[in-house]
């Protein structure tokens, strides 16, 4: 079957280049003004930079090594693709495409979690969190390097049997979701929560608040966050603030793009043996062999701990004040 490999990025970028430019004047029309021209700037020259190095790295990368894997797991039998584990490799039926975008769908929500819980491709993924705003031009403010490692979270995909292009395709079509959800514009959507990835659960994923970091992974489905326990929902007493809690503090792309690797070198310098250089490098972001910073679980886990007894000690008080209100007058 000859499929047109184009890439649905290529008539989606255009398009949510347009939605940016409504959604400017509509912020600004409309008194939520959720642009900045620095941070746009910034989000732009990442963006520019990430458009010129994808296609390479895609060549380079994710077709080669998908190839690869796919010709050795299903090789060619008498003119059919034979799976080593013994089924006939996928076809193009409409069942299939839908299987591999699931499928797409977990690799990705496994992606996305490793680029916050791992330092090193956190170095690469902060570029996407380090602004302080919320809107779609955020949606291109990408790292050029999370390239190099993305296509190994996928090669699993066609070792099973499904076409290179098929997964190339679904890919695609993931990054048009992800790209749309940056808006703060679109209210909950109802019962499509319980199982989609939706615009105001992706901005809980851009929150610094402690209860929101490291929480909704997924593309198109939620249903991964919920299982593997990442998920979180908007919360009525939560108020948002974007961004990441270690800012680059700085507008220049060469910075944004690289501060959080010259981080991880300083901390290399001081370790005291390979575990702690290890650990520095792969461990989560945060790690410290002495407490001095925190990882994020940490920081839940004490957040917890202080709201857990706030909540005992008002308790206390609330019962001490009705056991005072009921001794009889006079006593």
């Amino acid at each position: 079957m000859e499929l047109n490999m184009t890439n649905p990025l290529v008539y989606g970028v255009p398009l949510f280049i347009v939605l940016i430019a409504l959604e400017i004047v509509y912020s600004e029309h409309s008194g939520k003004k959720v642009y900045w021209w620095k941070d746009t700037l910034a989000s732009a020259a990442m963006g520019f930079g990430a458009v010129i190095l994808g296609p390479l790295m895609k060549v380079l990368l994710a077709i080669v090594l998908f190839t690869g894997v796919y010709e050795f797991f299903n090789p060619e039998v008498d003119g059919v693709r034979q799976n080593i584990m013994g089924w006939q490799s996928f076809g193009y039926a409409w069942y299939v495409w839908l299987a591999c975008q699931f499928l797409d769908d977990f690799a990705y929500y496994w992606f996305h979690r490793a680029n916050h819980e791992v330092r090193i491709f956190w170095a690469a993924h902060i570029v996407h969190h380090s602004s302080d705003r919320f809107n779609l031009g955020t949606g291109f403010r990408n790292g050029w390097f999370t390239i190099l490692y993305k296509p190994f979270f996928y090669m699993w995909i066609p070792a099973l049997g499904f076409p290179v292009e098929m997964l190339l395709i679904c890919m695609g079509i993931e990054a048009l979701w992800q790209l749309q959800l940056h808006t703060k514009f679109v209210p909950k959507l109802g019962f499509l929560e319980n199982f989609m990835n939706l615009h105001t659960q992706h901005q809980v994923h851009h929150a610094q608040n402690i209860k929101y970091l490291d929480k909704n992974h997924g593309g198109f489905l939620n249903i991964f966050d919920r299982i593997f326990g990442t998920y979180q929902p908007l919360l009525e007493d939560e108020e948002i603030e974007y961004g990441v809690i270690h800012a680059p503090n700085s507008y220049n792309p060469f910075v944004i793009l690289t501060h959080e690797y010259a981080d991880i070198w300083s901390d290399v310098k001081k370790a005291k043996n390979l575990k702690e250089v290890f650990m520095y490098i792969f461990g989560p972001p945060g790690w410290s062999p002495d407490g001095s910073t925190l990882t994020v679980k940490q920081m839940q886990r004490d957040l917890a701990r202080i709201e857990a007894e706030e909540k005992a000690r008002k308790e206390r008080a609330a019962a001490q004040n009705m056991a005072t209100a009921k001794v009889p007058a006079g006593v």
